[in-house]
């Protein structure tokens, strides 16, 4: 007579079975939700990329409607830490050129504020253009709260605009920010004027 082991040693063998399914599964849903969650992270980065620069082009923009924007450049320059007020005079009436630019100014300041995350400016003078009179040109640097993965370190190298080697206070990224950085040229709409042996410029407006 043939002996049969117990069925009951058996048991369990499918439980395992489903187990193990589970747990491959699940690994596998983990991994494409790491996928996901970095391909998300890197197209908010591209979308806070493309409205820095769209904001930069609206300050240029405000530059160029002023027609003594070139006079006043002094004006746009402003900090990381700097908070201009608004001058409701331009609201109600017209103002002057230099009220104009800093008008814009805090206008556009505030606007960066509420459409980045964390979002700030500053505008600089380029280092190359030390003098007065070789002004041509302000940089614009925005910042947002970064959203860069740390592992990413050679990709997030802070920016700098400063030529000294070393980190400028307000020409380079601050700490745990993402910045983006444009060189806007400072439209000029004056005309030199020649008065004997002295040159005036002659703006429209001033």
């Amino acid at each position: 007579m043939k002996t049969h082991a117990p069925r009951a040693l058996q048991r369990g063998i499918t439980l395992l079975e489903s187990l193990v399914a589970i747990v491959v599964m699940a690994l596998g849903i983990l991994g494409i939700l790491g996928v996901q969650m970095r391909t998300l992270t890197n197209t908010q980065t591209s979308l806070y990329r493309a409205q820095a620069i769209r904001l930069i082009e609206d300050l240029n923009e405000r530059m160029m409607a002023n027609p003594n924007a070139f006079l006043h450049t002094g004006n746009y320059l402003t900090t990381w830490a700097d908070e201009p007020e608004v001058n409701t005079q331009c609201n109600d009436s017209a103002c002057d050129s230099s009220n104009l630019s800093q008008f814009d100014l805090a206008q556009w300041k505030t606007q960066v504020a509420s459409t980045l995350p964390n979002g700030n400016a500053s505008v600089f003078t380029s280092d190359d253009e030390a003098s007065d009179n070789n002004r041509r040109q302000l940089g614009v640097m925005v910042s947002w709260r970064e959203n860069e993965s740390s592992q990413n370190d050679d990709y997030r190298t802070p920016l700098d605009a400063s030529t000294g080697g070393g980190a400028g206070d307000n020409k380079s990224c601050p700490a745990n920010q993402t910045c983006h950085l444009q060189f806007l040229p400072v439209m000029a709409r004056c005309a030199p004027y020649f008065a004997g042996s002295n040159v005036q410029t002659f703006c429209p407006g001033s």
